[in-house]
């Protein structure tokens, strides 16, 4: 089992670096553009046969080069072993600023604030977004320093597209 999920993650990464490296393209936002991106993924508990799986769409429009407002749409399902299947929806707006860092890399910070709500329930939600994330479980910081075997295995791939706008999108 161990090496089947560590083959998917390693094709995964293989696509991505190889989509990465085919073509520079400017991911720099103009004012005026809209932005709509679409992605799903997956994780699998180590050690159970509980999982969960998501899918997310959202629309922005870019009032700035930098500042991005939008609305956002996302399922998830989670699979859990020996008690019955839940799931639950969000939907948030959003507010993003992104960072020119350079013509390819253009990571955001930002704010939602919404609803998630299932069969059951309604409730709100609050929150920041960032561009980049990475985690892993511990129960101390002690614990921390060898525990890259004790987590979870997430998957997640997406696809975006900007148009509008107008005029050069190079750093000077």
């Amino acid at each position: 089992m161990k090496n089947i999920h560590f083959s998917c993650l390693a094709t995964v990464y293989a696509v991505v670096f190889f989509l990465v490296g085919l073509n520079p393209v400017y991911g720099l936002p103009l004012g005026g553009d809209s932005e709509v991106l679409v992605s799903g993924g997956a994780s699998h508990s180590q050690g159970s046969d509980s999982g969960n799986f998501n899918a997310d769409l959202s629309y922005g429009y870019y009032l700035s080069p930098g500042w991005e407002i939008g609305f956002r749409q996302a399922l998830d399902y989670n699979f859990i072993n020996h008690a019955p299947d839940a799931w639950q929806a969000t939907t948030t707006p959003f507010l993003h600023y992104n960072f020119r860092i350079t013509n390819v890399l253009v990571p955001y910070l930002g704010m939602h604030g919404g609803i998630v709500w299932n069969d059951r329930d309604i409730t709100g939600t609050i929150g920041v977004n960032i561009g980049y994330r990475y985690s892993w479980f511990f129960k101390s910081f002690e614990a921390a320093r060898d525990n890259r075997t004790h987590g979870n295995h997430v998957v997640n791939i997406g696809l975006g597209y900007v148009w509008g706008g107008s005029g050069d999108r190079a750093i000077k």
